[in-house]
């Protein structure tokens, strides 16, 4: 089944950009949330979210992925300009059945390019005569090394002619037609053009290092521009393959003042996740989520801000809808951990990390930020007060969103006068003398309180009682 592409709306008034808002088409994550967030390394050593969108077929292709994944974009044409290739490749899938079959041929191409091999350079016939004969008489290995090459490029070649030959690709979408467009034209050009739509094996020295000469001089740089559309194809095919395979939902993108809004929103990494929704706008800039360990607070926000990633690199997301208008800067802070060596405590990391949000809020940026359970590395008191403080202010700043969740449920009587403060919880449910975890979202606050009940659970007060007694 084809993801459908959602419909351009404009569900609020844009308003006009500012100086300080025209900084970047990209979304910028700092290294931390990168790691937060798991997209190129998991903490556990299991498979990080590159990994679940690596279905590339190259080694080059899973390069371009990767650039893509480090750069995910911020501007709504671009990010909907992909989403338009993917819904393309997804309706016309066999159309780009053959990228498997260039795997192999990229590769040897890309080697034979960046080859340490001898080349005859010579225009003028008596010149190019000299120098081929040399080559073939004094270089036997590595004139060998060129005739595989001179092989794999042709091949390469008339695959990517039959492949822009398709008449299903006679009108691709999205980003994907600038890309094709100029392989035909790389195609076509005289160097190239002259390519025989069969195998080239019976060519003899002349020919074979004139075509070498083309294809590692004259049009050395148009090769490997037919290399580098090849790599970015193949990584549009993996993110509406992953798209696919994983039956995300792709986007649709807003305009207006910032805002998320989900249904059925899961962790792409977990199986037989819980789905929850996500509203946030302007009415409702903070998120504050509470609940007891392991009730679902973290993967929660993890869930949103990873969904929130997959959105802005245009592909699908783990959800059943999903509705956004694109951010600035996406900000996690989630497992965070002091530093002896430069003498940066736990609070102090924890402080720091909140000044980096607040700097990109001061500077104008639509701030997306996730901070899971901040100022634990301090007493009960000024963790109230600090975060108090920060929900206040985050509270009033516009075209910013930020979820937090904590433990400090005495907040909850103080946020009724902050507003545009959305409170929710994920609560244990009792029964049968064990703890069970729904995992679902509801509005409030949580009072629940489950440590001594988590530590009786597990018989470490028995442990030590019994320890006692035996002394």
């Amino acid at each position: 089944m084809v993801p459908a592409l959602p419909s351009e709306t404009a569900s609020q008034r844009a308003r006009p950009p500012t100086r300080s808002r025209i900084r970047s088409d990209l979304l910028v994550l700092d290294a931390h949330s990168f790691k937060d967030l798991e997209i190129f390394e998991s903490e556990t050593g299991g498979a990080c979210l590159f990994d679940l969108c690596n279905l590339t077929r190259s080694d080059g292709g899973a390069k371009a992925l990767r650039r893509r994944m480090e750069r995910p974009s911020c501007d709504a044409a671009r990010i909907r300009a992909t989403q338009e290739a993917l819904a393309f490749i997804l309706a016309q899938r066999q159309a780009f059945d053959m990228l498997p079959s260039l795997a192999y041929t990229t590769g040897r191409v890309e080697r034979y390019l960046r080859a340490s091999l001898p080349l005859v350079t010579h225009e003028n016939l008596l010149e190019f005569g000299f120098g081929a004969l040399d080559l073939r008489l004094n270089h036997d290995r590595d004139y060998s090394k060129i005739v595989r090459g001179v092989q794999v490029t042709c091949l390469l070649i008339r695959t990517l002619r039959r492949f822009v030959g398709r008449a299903e690709l006679a009108r691709p979408a999205g980003e994907l037609a600038p890309l094709l467009d100029e392989m035909r034209a790389l195609l076509d050009r005289p160097g190239f053009s002259r390519v025989p739509d069969r195998e080239i094996g019976s060519w003899g020295v002349w020919r074979i290092l004139r075509a070498d000469q083309v294809f590692r001089l004259r049009e050395k740089e148009a090769t490997d521009r037919l290399l580098q559309i090849t790599y970015e194809v193949d990584a549009l095919v993996a993110l509406a393959d992953v798209t696919r395979k994983h039956e995300f939902v792709l986007p649709r993108i807003e305009q207006g003042p910032l805002s998320v809004r989900a249904d059925g929103l899961v962790h792409p990494l977990l199986r037989d996740a819980v789905a929850n929704p996500v509203d946030l706008d302007q009415d409702r800039r903070v998120l504050f989520l509470t609940g007891p360990n392991m009730a679902g607070k973290t993967t929660y926000v993890r869930a949103f801000a990873t969904a929130l990633y997959l959105a802005h690199l245009g592909m699908g997301v783990p959800a059943r809808s999903f509705r956004f208008v694109p951010a600035q800067r996406l900000f996690s802070s989630i497992s965070l951990t002091d530093d002896l060596r430069a003498g940066v405590s736990y609070f102090r990391a924890e402080a720091l990390r909140v000044k980096a949000i607040a700097q990109a809020v001061a500077e104008g940026y639509r701030v997306v930020a996730v901070m899971d359970e901040p100022f634990k590395g301090t007493n009960v008191k000024d963790a109230l007060d600090a975060s108090l403080a920060i929900l206040e202010r985050f509270a009033v700043r516009e075209d910013c969103l930020f979820m937090f969740s904590s433990h400090l449920i005495e907040l909850g009587d103080r946020l009724g006068a902050v507003g545009r403060v959305d409170c929710r919880y994920f609560e244990a449910e009792e029964g049968e003398g064990r703890l069970r975890f729904a995992y679902r979202l509801s509005p409030g606050i949580s009072s629940q309180r489950l440590g001594m009940r988590v530590l009786r659970e597990e018989g470490i007060f028995e442990l030590l009682d019994g320890g006692a007694e035996g002394d």
